[in-house]
């Protein structure tokens, strides 16, 4: 890594808190610039990246920040000499800059740490990143062909398929292959709508359910099996006109109910996706 000093930066600040990163806690030292700048650097490199805060525990009130595509790329912590950038599998990466100066010991895991004074060799950062992603979706893949020859996907209650959690399309696709009778046709249908209205749309799996979100906004919407119908979710619901029919016990959230009986309303589905694909999403 390249030394360059930050001093001038936090000085024209005039030291005042501010956030890293939109999962993290608020800190005030060359810190906040290690993390601000890990930050961008990772949104340029995969504009898909999902960050959000794990491990909130009483000694880190403010838990981890953690960026993930198709599973965990790294996490950013922070210590009182360094920030440390860990990447799940760094170990798996090429990395012929050597930006990983610790945890070298490791089979699986690779980290950076980031001194004072210290910054991120940007191009070599951002290609480890696009590596880490690559070899992230390579081992999804592997997984699900590996489960869909050992057995077929369990059906839970209503119907819904059984999927391990996981970011990107193919346990979306996964999931959607594996609803029943009728209600796999308008998972397709709700899918090819929904990349449709929302070009850049970045998908997961969570709780058994497909999740669809805008890059840096957060999730704006998930579909669920029932037993009589698809159950989907718009979690700004409130905020869209007109409003989506059925009501939720969660103040924002609004739901639209699709049975196999009557044929989904294609061009107003359209335009609450985009709506709601424009709105502040859900950050899970």
């Amino acid at each position: 890594m390249a030394a360059k000093k930050a001093q001038a930066a936090r000085t024209k600040r005039g030291g005042k808190p501010r956030k890293a990163v939109e999962a993290g806690q608020p800190v005030s030292d060359w810190r906040a610039d290690a993390l601000a700048e890990v930050r961008k650097l990772l949104h340029e490199a995969d504009p898909a990246i999902v960050e959000e805060c794990k491990w909130v525990k009483p000694s880190k009130p403010a838990g981890v920040p953690v960026w993930s595509h198709a599973g965990i790329v790294c996490t950013g912590e922070t210590y009182k000499q360094v920030v440390k950038l860990t990447f799940a599998r760094g170990a798996a990466l090429p990395d012929p800059q050597r930006l990983f100066n610790a945890s070298l010991e490791g089979t699986t895991r690779r980290a950076i740490d980031i001194r004072e004074g210290e910054s991120l060799n940007a191009k070599a950062f951002k290609a480890l990143v696009k590596a880490a992603v690559a070899e992230n979706l390579r081992c999804t893949a592997s997984n699900l062909k590996t489960t869909s020859r050992s057995a077929p996907v369990k059906l839970l209650s209503g119907g819904n398929p059984q999927i391990a959690k996981a970011d990107g399309d193919a346990p979306v696709q996964a999931y959607i292959a594996a609803m029943p009778d009728w209600k796999h046709g308008i998972g397709k249908q709700l899918d090819t709508l929904i990349v449709q209205a929302v070009p850049n749309v970045i998908k997961a799996v969570k709780w058994n359910t497909p999740f669809y979100g805008t890059p840096g906004q957060g999730w704006f919407l998930a579909f669920h099996c029932i037993t009589k119908y698809i159950k989907i979710a718009f979690f700004r619901g409130t905020s869209l006109s007109p409003l989506p029919p059925v009501e939720s016990k969660q103040k924002d959230v609004r739901y639209l109910h699709v049975s196999g009986q009557e044929p989904l309303d294609e061009k107003q589905f359209l335009k609450w996706v985009k709506q709601a694909a424009a709105l502040p999403g859900w950050k899970t």
